[in-house]
């Protein structure tokens, strides 16, 4: 199954292996999935020697398969993409009933599928494959207690680590590749640590009582966290090999471990999922704690907040980095208006992150402040149970899809009612807004999904596929795909035509609306004629043409987001203010409008820093030039002074008064030439600088290398 990271929504359900699946892994450019598994038991005791021997290669983008790799004589156990994503390799160590292992490595191209080479020499089934950073080198663990590396250009045999007492079923390589983690499981329990240059063992991490199922290296390859049977996970020192930090939570053994891309969250799961700190070892949320069955979870748009929502008629608000319960919500025996808030099947933030909308089986919509954890309003009109609740992209409407087999739309500031749209022959399961707030789809026990016009209520499309009752639909974020998931087992993805025009935000044509489209615009202002930045179409570029980019941008992501994808944008808190008072001026009233004011206000509030800081230096160690960054919560007058070791004034740099914002890119942070005041170039060593703006004060320390 396909997830979607950031709503938790299930994207494509891939059907074609008769068996257990035992390892999928992403292509490095993320658009192919491979996937290879083990034998279906039952059918190997009907069929003995049975298999699903077959490796499967799958498009993320339509859940479609690409290839079957067929090649291998027993079930896979694991599957791994070259860094150039090329080449795929599998192992086989599956001994199915009444048959024999595989016992083999192959390599396949994954443009043909073809085969390109199978390792020979090896003697035991493979449990576990991964490439070398620079792929090249394959490390292999294995059903003979061994570790054993092979050359990818030459398909020999480099080096075979002995030492564990058990089946080698995971192996890992250090982001820098000179290290291979590897564990095994039964009767062993240890974590390996080889050098891949020599193949020497370079250190054993004992102290679990059980088998290893799983080791993971943080980002920064400091950090190795090992998952076991006993129930616990380690955090280890990888320069040391000594435990940084014991994770205990889980009340089961424990499968699978993986670092953030921060590197400052673990994530750990089997019977439950826990997130846990990887400074301080402590356990940060348990998602299950406090409910005693989910029906929904949902984040707050920032981030910092999950929400769930409970069977048992209760929603917990959950701080992220702490870990703790902020609000506990239920109804219980008391009411609201008069009505029983029932359980809560499903629950949804708004744009702003500052409302939360929960319905369930009493088939109201409840409204809750977020903020102070207060039930704010009932939206009652539905006549049976409430099934989905979807806040429009520009948070202006709520809808609500019930068993009543209704839509309605409500106003998501007042609660008024605005329309029911009807029409389904069953119970509405699920509702979803398109990205730009046109187009509500809905699943429906009538096996159909719906397409309804937002601003008249009219029927647009309706789309039959499935032979069941369909449980969710969703929008790709383009709005050129929908996805609908049913209870025949079947995910169908249906294209939705572009209508001419709709593109006309990619000012610059790359076929993505974003930050530097905004900038286009910016920079076109109050040009008349046929120009690409007049998005409208008015015969002007003007702060219309503008607003309607940033609700392009808006609906699609963050801007906090798009702040780190666009770095080669430099926008200033001043020019968002400006465009923000212009917008204003402009009265722009619309909801697209609106949409797209809302994303300037989240664009000034990433732009704007909330602290004064003096970052490190680039490059550091240098020679012979330097840019120092920092940021401004407010303006200043900035200077940077630059000492020797002995406290020597080496340089200062008055850089002027600076209004807020990040001065972080080279054409805006500080630089130093590596000169003293004189002119003369300075000497190798160590020098601080001391960074001085208003009342804050603060220095750091570099290093020039001649």
């Amino acid at each position: 199954r396909l997830w979607d990271v950031a709503t938790g929504k299930l994207k494509h359900e891939l059907i074609g292996h008769t068996g257990e699946v035992s390892s999928v892994a992403f292509s490095p450019d993320g658009n192919t999935i491979a996937s290879g598994g083990k034998d279906d038991f039952s059918r190997v005791i009907r069929d003995s020697g049975g298999t699903d021997a077959t490796i499967r290669l799958w498009d993320v983008a339509t859940g479609e398969i690409k290839h079957r790799l067929t090649g291998h004589t027993s079930g896979i156990s694991s599957v791994a993409f070259s860094p150039d994503g090329n080449t795929i390799a599998s192992g086989s160590g599956h001994r199915p009933v009444g048959g024999s292992a595989d016992d083999r490595i192959i390599f396949w191209d994954v443009a043909t599928g073809e085969q390109k080479r199978i390792l020979t020499g090896q003697t035991a089934g493979v449990e576990s494959v991964a490439f070398s950073p620079d792929g090249k080198t394959l490390a292999s663990g294995n059903s003979d207690n061994s570790v054993r590396l092979w050359d990818i250009v030459t398909g020999e045999q480099k080096h075979r680590l002995t030492g564990h007492t058990g089946d080698v079923d995971s192996v890992a390589f250090s982001p820098d590749g000179n290290t291979i983690a590897s564990a095994a499981r039964i009767f062993d329990g240890t974590v390996r640590f080889w050098d891949v240059a020599t193949g020497e063992l370079k250190r054993i991490l004992t102290g679990h009582t059980a088998s290893v199922e799983s080791v993971a290296f943080s980002p920064d390859g400091k950090t190795l966290a090992s998952a076991s049977d006993d129930a616990t996970i380690r955090l280890w020192d990888v320069a040391t090999g000594e435990i940084k930090h014991e994770l205990i939570g889980h009340r089961g053994w424990v499968e699978s471990v993986v670092f953030s891309p921060d590197g400052k969250t673990l994530a750990s799961g089997n019977h439950d999922q826990i997130l846990w700190d990887v400074a301080t070892g402590e356990l940060k949320h348990r998602l299950k704690e406090g409910h005693p069955e989910f029906s929904s979870v949902a984040f707050s748009p920032a981030g910092k907040t999950v929400v769930s929502g409970s069977s048992d008629g209760s929603i917990v608000f959950w701080d992220v980095a702490t870990g703790e319960q902020k609000h506990r919500l239920k109804g219980e025996s008391s009411s609201f208006s008069g009505f029983s808030t029932g359980d809560f099947s499903s629950v949804a933030f708004s744009i702003d992150g500052n409302t939360i909308a929960s319905a369930g089986s009493q088939g109201i919509v409840f409204l809750w402040d977020v903020n102070i954890g207060t039930y704010i309003q009932t939206l009652i009109g539905h006549t049976r149970s409430v099934n989905s609740v979807a806040f429009s992209p520009d948070g202006l409407t709520l809808a609500s899809g019930s068993s009543d087999r209704t839509i309605r739309l409500w106003d998501a500031n007042s609660g008024e009612h605005l329309r029911t749209l009807t029409g389904h022959t069953g119970s509405v399961y699920s509702v979803a807004f398109s990205p730009d707030g046109n187009t509500i789809a809905s699943g429906s026990w009538g096996r159909t999904v719906r397409l309804w016009d937002v601003a008249t209520g009219e029927l647009k499309h309706e789309l039959i596929g499935h032979t069941v009752s369909v449980e969710s639909v969703a929008f790709s974020p383009d709005g050129n795909t929908i996805a609908s998931g049913s209870w025949d087992g079947t995910v169908l993805l249906w294209e939705i035509i572009p209508q001419a025009g709709e593109n006309a935000a990619d000012v610059n044509g790359d076929g993505e609306v974003n930050i530097r489209d905004l900038v286009a615009v910016a920079a076109a202002i109050g040009k008349q004629g046929e120009n690409d930045a007049d998005v409208n179409g008015d015969g002007e570029v003007n702060i219309r043409d503008l607003v309607a980019v940033a609700a392009a941008i808006g609906q699609g992501a963050a801007a906090p987001s798009l702040l780190r994808q666009q770095a080669a944008v430099h926008l200033t808190p001043q020019d968002v203010q400006h465009w923000l008072i212009q917008a204003q001026h402009a009265n722009l009233t619309d909801p697209h409008s609106q949409r797209g004011i809302r994303f300037l206000e989240q664009l000034l509030s990433a732009l704007t820093p909330k602290e004064t800081a003096l970052l490190p230096n680039y490059p550091n160690p240098f020679n012979p030039e330097t840019w120092i960054p920092y940021q401004l919560a407010k303006p200043a007058a900035v200077t940077l002074t630059i000492y020797a070791i002995d406290g020597k004034l080496v340089r200062t740099l008055d850089l002027g008064h600076q209004p807020v914002g990040n001065y972080q890119a080279k054409s805006r942070a500080a630089y130093w030439d590596g000169k003293n005041a004189v002119g003369e170039p300075v000497a190798s060593g160590v020098y601080f600088y001391t960074l001085k703006a208003g009342d804050f004060t603060a220095t750091r320390k570099m290093l020039i290398r001649k």
